[in-house]
C-alpha cells in the first residue's frame, strides 16, 4: 500500500480566512455532530456499534450494514468496514454520492483503460473516507484509488461541489449515525477539500512517475491522502476563528 504524506488538520489561518457564515455553518455542523455522539454515549452505544448491530460477526472487507446505507432521495450512500490494519484503526467509513445527487455541472474523467467503469445511473463517486478507533470515535480522513472503492474518478473540483449534497435523510441503520455522517463533512469541509487536491496531486506524480500503467488500477496505489482529525480540536479551532 503506498500513501501520500499525511496532511495536517487546517491551519488557524485557514479558517480565519473564511466568512463568517461558512465558520457558522461549520460550527452548528460540528455541534451536531457532538451531540449525535452525545446522546448514543447516554445509551451506552456508539457511531461503529450503531452500524454493526444485527449484522453478525465482524468479518474483514465485508461491508456493514449489510447491502450499504443508501437515500433514494439524496443519493448518497455509505458503508463501513475494515481492512487497513492503520494503528489506532477499527475501521473506517466509506462516503460517497451517486449519479443522480450529483450537480449538473460535473463530469467524470476521461479513461481508455480496460477495466469497466460504472455507467449511467451506477456512476458514483467516492468522497471521503472516515477513520474510526476501537470506541467508535472519528481519528482520520483520507482517499482513495479509483480501484478501491470501483467508482468513477472526478476531479477534487467535481467532487468538492458533491459535498454539500451528502444528507442520509432516514434512520436505518441509525438516526444518529447518518446525522453524525452528514455533519462530519461539513464540518471538516475544508479538511476535506484539501485531502482531495492532494489526491489530484498524487495521481499526477504516479503516472509522471509510472506512465506504462493504468494508474487508476494499479495496487501499489491506494492510500492518496490522509489526515488526522479531531472533532474537539476542530470545534475550537473554528471557535477561535470566529473570534
Amino acid at each position: 500500500m503506498t500513501s501520500s504524506n499525511s496532511l495536517p488538520m487546517p491551519a488557524d489561518a485557514v479558517l480565519a480566512a473564511l466568512d463568517e457564515n461558512t465558520l457558522g455553518e461549520m460550527l452548528v455542523a460540528g455541534l451536531e455532530a457532538k451531540e449525535c455522539l452525545r446522546v448514543l454515549g447516554k445509551a451506552d452505544l456508539n457511531i461503529v456499534g450503531e452500524c454493526l448491530k444485527g449484522q453478525g460477526t465482524f468479518y474483514e472487507f465485508d461491508h456493514y450494514p449489510e447491502g450499504d446505507v443508501y437515500d433514494r432521495e439524496t443519493h448518497a450512500q455509505y458503508y463501513y468496514h475494515a481492512h487497513r490494519g492503520c494503528a489506532g484503526e477499527h475501521g473506517h467509513f466509506h462516503t460517497f454520492l451517486r449519479a443522480r445527487g450529483m450537480p449538473a455541472d460535473v463530469a467524470a474523467v476521461p479513461y481508455e483503460g480496460a477495466e469497466p467503469w460504472p455507467e449511467g445511473d451506477e456512476v458514483l463517486s467516492h468522497l471521503v473516507s472516515i477513520s474510526m478507533d476501537r470506541h467508535g470515535f472519528p481519528i482520520g480522513m483520507f482517499t482513495t484509488n479509483r480501484w478501491v472503492t470501483g467508482e468513477n474518478w472526478f476531479q477534487a473540483s467535481d467532487v468538492i461541489k458533491m459535498l454539500d449534497r451528502f444528507v442520509i435523510d432516514h434512520a436505518y441503520p441509525s438516526w444518529p449515525v447518518n446525522r453524525w455522517l452528514g455533519a462530519m463533512v461539513k464540518v471538516f469541509k475544508p479538511t476535506i477539500e484539501a485531502l482531495l487536491r492532494e489526491r489530484d496531486a498524487a495521481l499526477r506524480a504516479w503516472q509522471a512517475r509510472h506512465p506504462e500503467r493504468d494508474a487508476f488500477e494499479d495496487r501499489e496505489l491506494e492510500i492518496m491522502s490522509q489526515a488526522r482529525v479531531s472533532l474537539d480540536d476542530q470545534l475550537a479551532a473554528i471557535r477561535q476563528a470566529l473570534q
